[in-house]
């Protein structure tokens, strides 16, 4: 049986515990007990490999805080449900299971939404897999970003997500800024407060996709890109325990990384 199968039929919810498997079960329509005292006898004889719960892990986690984000500014936007369905379309997500990420979207919506315990947990199980992080937080970065703004309210549920996961104020900034690169969006902010971003596709942001300044040497821009190659890697990935289904995601980043190279290259080629 697959993790998903394991996911949707209930035993990983139960070998996960504490606040990710209440949360699972919740999106089940099950109101479990954190603990694994009262494990069923029949999830109990499922085996669980280290690797599924990690990717029970992500996905869970993941859903949820998408909810917990899209209701930080007072409302759920119809442009974040759009960016939430794209990403379930992105993983190449069935209906059954469209109908749970739906359901752990729909409770990280709640007020009793516990952001930090949920991390904690989900921390944890991913360890210092950085892939796996980044991952994470570049999917709740493409979510905030959809409306065209990033409000102040999402701002600090990143910054916590964040810190969390043990990204530095400074890796954050460069995350965020690649990603609306990535996009095909400028973005700016001033004194906490997030001007309308536009479609800017300049060589300015072909530069931000592979998180080097302008004046970078043609050195350093090939070490940057092919760092950015072997960390979106798909092997590499699944080895550190990014979910098969991300993979797709990283795929459309390598697209976009090769092609801010190639643009990068050809604008220096022009300026010689």
């Amino acid at each position: 049986m697959s993790w998903w199968g394991k996911v949707l039929g209930g035993s990983l919810g139960w070998a996960l515990g504490g606040p990710l498997g209440a949360l699972i079960g919740a999106a089940l329509g099950h109101t479990w007990d954190r603990g694994l005292s009262d494990m069923p006898e029949w999830a109990a004889r499922e085996n669980v490999a280290r690797q599924e719960r990690i990717q029970a892990a992500f996905f869970t986690a993941l859903f949820g805080v998408l909810g917990h984000l899209a209701k930080a500014d007072g409302r759920v936007s119809k442009d974040e449900i759009d960016a939430a369905s794209q990403i379930m379309d992105q993983l190449g997500l069935d209906t059954e299971q469209r109908a749970f990420a739906r359901n752990l979207f729909r409770e990280g919506k709640s007020p009793d939404f516990d952001l930090d315990a949920v991390l904690t947990q989900f921390r944890a199980e991913a360890g210092r897999r950085v892939s796996v992080n980044q991952a994470f937080m570049e999917a709740l970065l493409v979510l905030a970003l959809a409306d065209g703004e990033l409000h102040p309210g999402e701002q600090a549920i990143l910054l916590r997500v964040a810190d969390a996961l043990g990204f530095s104020r400074f890796q954050f900034e460069a995350l965020l800024a690649m990603v609306v690169a990535r996009q095909g969006y400028r973005y700016h902010q001033y004194q906490g407060y997030s001007e309308r971003h536009v479609p800017e596709p300049d060589i300015r942001q072909a530069y931000q996709v592979l998180g080097v300044e302008e004046t970078a040497s043609d050195d350093e821009i090939r070490k940057a890109y092919r760092r950015l190659i072997s960390q979106h890697h798909p092997d590499r990935l699944i080895a550190r325990g990014v979910p098969e289904e991300m993979i797709r995601l990283a795929n459309e980043q390598t697209a976009r990384i090769r092609e801010a190279y190639e643009q990068i290259r050809a604008h220096r080629k022009r300026r010689h």
